[in-house]
């Protein structure tokens, strides 16, 4: 009954993270870690832990592609795994060759669309898993929809010291200039298979630690990261949906701090445009010619009382004669009142060539 209440519970659970989940991932990356401690808390033997762990991977990649991730690299065999006993290895070499073309073979394999790659140092492993890994790839190679990269005789530093040695001995021998070394000549010189950035790295067994795990695509384009205590047989789909769920988390809060970004850079540019536009205005008011208004009528005179406070003409005033009207006025620095609509006549016809020259040459800028 326990069990039975139990199962219900983790499905409405189930149900509810994946309503909450709009941001997919398109390359999850999964640290398998715990196979042996799981088989030697059940009194197993370690290769009872891998084939337990091998029956999560096949779950995990039908959760994957039902989410709609594109790519999922397993960290399946690390250049580390080469320090075990032999009588460790060799089970865990007849099940790698084993699942690989299983896997190669599986019809849901196919009607995924999912095309096998391994990446790593290939050339290390037993001839038998060798041709096993060709024998999948050589099988998937013509689908398209779902990338599984197997990392078999993996090392994250060792991939990035190759890489940095092939580029030394291409600058040694002329065919590479130093100074064209750049982020596409370092992974045109990682391991052969291309592999897209990395958007999640999950980890199981409870370290929280990511092992120098494609550091490349990973770091460099800092990756979220869900580490959970489960051991790899009994990684749940609960466990990916939160590993997804905290992707999602993760790049909401980035896009809320690009907006913030965006703002503050938008409001930085405004203020100096504002600036910008400013100055350029006093450079203009100053070529102006100044208007002397002191001989048009209801204009204050020096001498007239202002109660200490200077007044600008603000109601309409009709020039004798001439018929100018003056709506608007900028007071200039000796206060006389500057309006490009009360210059008439010649002063002004003769003046606007001599005005635009002095703007351009004091400004370049503004011929353009």
């Amino acid at each position: 009954m326990l069990h039975r209440l139990r199962g219900l519970v983790e499905r409405a659970y189930r149900r509810h993270l994946r309503r909450e989940i709009e941001d997919v991932p398109a390359h999850v990356a999964i640290i398998q870690d715990g196979n042996r401690r799981y088989a030697r808390e059940r009194g197993a033997d370690a290769p009872d832990g891998h084939r337990a762990g091998a029956d999560t991977t096949e779950r995990v990649l039908d959760w994957c592609a039902d989410l709609g991730v594109a790519e999922l690299t397993l960290y399946a065999f690390s250049t580390e795994n080469f320090e075990r006993p032999d009588e460790e290895l060799e089970p865990l070499f007849d099940l790698l060759e084993a699942k690989l073309r299983e896997f190669a073979d599986a019809d849901r394999v196919h009607d995924q669309g999912v095309r096998i790659r391994a990446i790593g140092d290939v050339d290390r492993l037993p001839e038998r898993v060798r041709d096993a890994v060709e024998y999948a790839e050589r099988r998937t190679a013509d689908n398209d929809r779902f990338t599984l990269n197997v990392a078999l005789a993996y090392g994250g530093r060792t991939e990035l010291l190759d890489a940095a040695r092939a580029i030394a001995e291409d600058v040694n021998e002329g065919e590479l200039d130093p100074d064209d070394v750049d982020a596409r000549v370092v992974e045109d010189r990682l391991y052969d298979r291309p592999v897209r950035d990395v958007d999640l790295i999950v980890r199981t067994g409870g370290d929280e630690r990511t092992s120098n795990f494609l550091p490349w695509h990973a770091n460099g384009n800092e990756a979220a990261v869900y580490f959970c205590a489960p051991y790899w047989p009994e990684f749940s789909q609960v466990e990916l949906l939160r590993a997804v769920r905290t992707y999602q988390s993760r790049e909401e809060s980035w896009q809320r701090a690009r907006a913030e970004r965006a703002a503050a850079l938008v409001a930085a540019v405004a203020e100096a445009e504002l600036a910008e536009a400013q100055a350029v205005a006093r450079r203009l008011r100053d070529r102006f010619p100044r208007l002397d208004t002191s001989a048009l009528p209801g204009t204050l005179a020096d001498d007239d009382e202002t109660d200490g406070e200077e007044t600008i003409l603000e109601e309409e005033m009709i020039a004798d004669g001439g018929g100018t009207t003056i709506d608007e006025g900028t007071i200039g620095d000796d206060g006389s009142i500057a309006d490009e609509r009360a210059l008439a006549g010649e002063e002004a016809s003769t003046g606007e060539e001599a005005i635009a020259g002095d703007v351009l040459d004091a400004d370049p800028e503004l011929a353009d």
